[in-house]
């Protein structure tokens, strides 16, 4: 494997869990501070009831000042994709409106995480997509598709992956260009990961696949390189471990961008990022958050001699 795709999260995902609200201004230093550090895909808001997620208040807003720069030939969005989550046709029209190139929607792999996430039923969800990604693929935008609780739910216990295979058909047969497979609340081991992936790649092929994992217990870098042994290039991952999910218990962040970001160079992986960068945002997020992040290259910096 000479070359990984790192899809950042960090301003929505990893945002959408923190006590601690950022003003737009600050989300936009932050965002710029990514792309600094070589950030290509960026997820950068999302487009629900303020009530609900008060953290992306001010999605519009925030996106449309990236896309305003985006067009100065000094802006490091310059080579940046944009995406946000929607969770209905309202949200995708918001959407739509900024102009921005790349939609995400998200189902669950269970029907009690599902309700409780989006108040209904998995299959109710899926005939609710259909209409967003037809409608999104009609303008000539691309749709990203999470599947949560891929490996094991804290209301259901242990997930067929079965099942998971047969969503993650459904959503690729509706229109979506990339499925992420996520571990929602930390708990796969890698011999779980490689058994289900083994199974995805034989329905769905690896160009569909993204892998979601959350750090809870330690274990996201070993499941990273399990699927890196499988071939798949597409990690999602979190700017200083900052995430979770309001809707789990316990799920604590997302795996940190600078901690994958260092194994894989280390291991003389390309991914196009920028150490000295990223570990600039941790602090930048660092100050603004009020608290120290979980990520460890974070804390640590980089070693002498150690090329970033």
């Amino acid at each position: 494997m000479s070359q990984v795709r790192i899809i950042e999260v960090g301003l929505r995902d990893g945002l959408q869990n923190e006590k601690t609200m950022l003003s737009v201004g600050t989300r936009l230093e932050l965002a710029r501070l990514l792309a600094e550090a070589g950030s290509r895909d960026l997820e950068i808001g999302a487009f629900v009831s303020p009530q609900w997620v008060p953290q992306m208040a001010g999605s519009r807003e925030l996106i449309l000042q990236v896309l305003e720069e985006r067009e100065l030939k000094s802006s490091p969005f310059r080579r940046t994709e944009l995406s946000a989550l929607v969770p209905n046709r309202r949200g995708l029209d918001d959407a739509l409106s900024t102009g921005i190139e790349r939609v995400a929607i998200f189902a669950s792999a269970t029907e009690a995480f599902s309700k409780k996430n989006i108040n209904c039923s998995v299959k109710e969800s899926l005939v609710r997509y259909a209409d967003v990604v037809s409608e999104a693929r009609r303008h000539k935008k691309t749709v990203r598709g999470y599947l949560s609780m891929c490996f094991g739910c804290p209301f259901e216990g242990k997930v067929a992956p079965a099942k998971v295979v047969r969503l993650a058909e459904k959503l690729i047969e509706m229109g979506c260009d990339e499925v992420s497979i996520g571990d929602t609340i930390g708990i796969a081991d890698p011999k779980q990961v490689k058994a289900l992936i083994r199974s995805l790649i034989s329905a769905v092929g690896r160009r569909h696949l993204a892998m979601h994992f959350h750090d809870t217990r330690g274990t996201a870098l070993a499941n990273i390189l399990a699927s890196l042994d499988l071939g798949i290039t597409s990690f999602d991952t979190s700017i200083g471990g900052l995430g979770g999910c309001p809707y789990a218990p316990a799920a604590t962040g997302n795996v940190a961008t600078e901690d994958v970001v260092y194994m894989l160079h280390r291991m003389g992986v390309k991914t196009g990022l920028k150490l000295d960068k990223l570990i600039e945002a941790n602090h930048f997020a660092t100050t603004k958050m009020g608290r120290e992040l979980s990520s460890k290259v974070g804390r640590a910096g980089l070693p002498r001699l150690i090329p970033v």
